[in-house]
């Protein structure tokens, strides 16, 4: 392999293996949040327990995602200093403030939410676990300014062969953040939501206390309307980030679709097989006129197509790149199939959150014991449709690192040789193998055992809707 393909692969493994843990974050605090809200307006001792049980797995995730993050950071140095130098003044001021600002408050109500329980006032440890997710969610936000900025540069300048800052207010209210931050932390929202429906699902399978079955039983309740509320957020920001990309990032809508030539009518393709080296479809089952009717809201819109967008961009950056550059991103089929898989598995789990509250609202969902078999599963689809979603991200920028400013080999470090990228690619795996093993079996381990139950924990009246089978499930 090339250097250039070995550094892509090395921040890629890293970044995807990085990404396992931030959406949880995100969706997680909130989570536990709303149910310690619940706990301190009722009372309800049960909801305290909920609270530091599934507490205590997103601090093992928060964990885990700060050690995988740190390495994020000396990637830009070790294999991509020219893109650091390029974009360094612009693409630093964001993440300094991820750190300074959201990271810190983040990291400091933590501290205030582990050892306050039973010591601060309610409503001000509540405050904390709030501020935890308010940090949580505005770190996500200032990380996606920086990432939003490489796919489509905003309120900068040229100078001497670097992108300058000349507009920071450009910067932070850049187009393209407000339909990807929304989309990606929602898509958190779900990975929270389906981690609470896999593993309550799990629990109630194999308890019979009554404290227990009554926790898990609003923790599945919990997850799988807060998923579905979600879900539904996810395709909205999802369907006006596709019409946002058909405008500032053609191609990559066009690879993701494998549409070779431009048409109008456009036809979202259901399934393709395709010839990457002649640049064009073997067999292209469609949908007709449906990418037309995504993409502009109407069924005659003209989508351009890889061909065509080659063409232009040849044309357009001859000057600097010379009129035999190639702007065509790599592995269309990745494209076409990561596509394919973020909005198969988001349609997948939008069924079994629908499904389930079904079997909820008509109070058969103890009895489903089917559904709750195949629940527990459930818990990877969310990553898989969040590591493919990115994958298109990226991989569909290509071959720029800043859309139309830099290409990607542009950005190495100079001097890189193949040993040195797999040395540091072997070395990341083997420390981020032994952490992943170290993480599952935390999170196993707390998520499978006993919830620590106070045998002195008060039971809620037997009368309660809560106790009653049919209300309970």
């Amino acid at each position: 392999m090339e250097v250039l393909d070995l550094a892509r692969l090395q921040f890629a493994s890293t970044t995807l293996f990085h990404y396992i843990f931030v959406p949880l974050t995100v969706g997680l605090s909130l989570i536990v949040a709303i149910i310690q809200t619940q706990y301190v307006i009722t009372g309800d001792e049960t909801y305290k327990k909920m609270a530091k049980f599934w507490g205590k797995l997103f601090l093992i995730n928060f964990a885990m995602g700060v050690v995988t993050g740190i390495v994020q950071e000396f990637q830009f140095g070790m294999g991509w200093s020219e893109y650091s130098r390029f974009v360094g003044d612009i693409f630093g001021a964001p993440l300094a403030i991820e750190a300074l600002m959201a990271f810190f408050v983040e990291s400091t109500f933590i501290g205030l939410w582990i050892f306050g329980w039973d010591k601060l006032p309610k409503k001000v440890h509540l405050f904390s676990i709030w501020m935890v997710a308010f940090g949580t969610t505005i770190s996500s936000l200032w990380i996606l300014i920086a990432n939003s900025w490489m796919q489509n540069p905003v309120g900068y300048e040229l100078v001497d062969g670097r992108a300058q800052m000349t507009d920071f207010g450009a910067v932070i209210a850049n187009p393209n953040i407000f339909r990807q931050f929304p989309h990606v932390v929602a898509a958190a929202f779900v990975t929270g939501g389906f981690f609470l429906i896999a593993i309550s699902a799990y629990r109630l399978l194999r308890t019979s206390e009554t404290i227990e079955k009554l926790m898990f039983t609003r923790s599945l309740k919990t997850g799988l309307i807060f998923s579905l509320a979600s879900i539904l957020f996810v395709i909205g920001t999802g369907h006006l980030s596709g019409q946002f990309m058909v405008e500032k990032q053609p191609m990559k809508l066009a690879a993701a679709e494998g549409l070779w030539e431009s048409e109008a009518p456009a036809g979202m393709s259901f399934f393709q097989i395709g010839d990457e080296n002649e640049r064009t479809a073997i067999v292209n089952i469609q949908i007709p006129s449906l990418l037309s009717f995504l993409t502009f809201d109407n069924f005659e819109g003209l989508v351009p197509g890889i061909n065509d967008l080659n063409s232009f961009y040849q044309e357009q950056y001859a000057e600097i790149y010379g009129p035999d550059a190639d702007y065509v991103p790599p592995m269309i089929w990745m494209l076409y199939w990561s596509f394919r898989a973020m909005v198969g598995f988001g349609m997948l789990m939008t069924l079994l959150a629908l499904v389930g509250i079904f079997f909820w609202w008509r109070g058969s969902l103890a009895n489903k014991r089917w559904f709750l078999v195949i629940l527990p599963f459930t818990v990877v689809l969310p990553y898989i449709a969040n590591s493919t979603g990115w994958m298109l991200t990226e991989l569909g920028r290509q071959p720029w690192i800043v859309q139309g400013l830099m290409r990607t080999e542009q950005g190495l470090s100079p001097n890189l040789t193949p040993v040195d990228l797999w040395i540091s690619l072997i070395g990341f795996t083997v420390v981020y193998g032994v952490l992943a093993i170290a993480d599952i079996f935390l999170l196993w381990k707390f998520a499978t055992t006993g919830t620590g139950s106070d045998s002195n924990l008060p039971l809620p009246d037997s009368s309660s809707g809560d106790l009653q089978l049919k209300s309970a499930y």
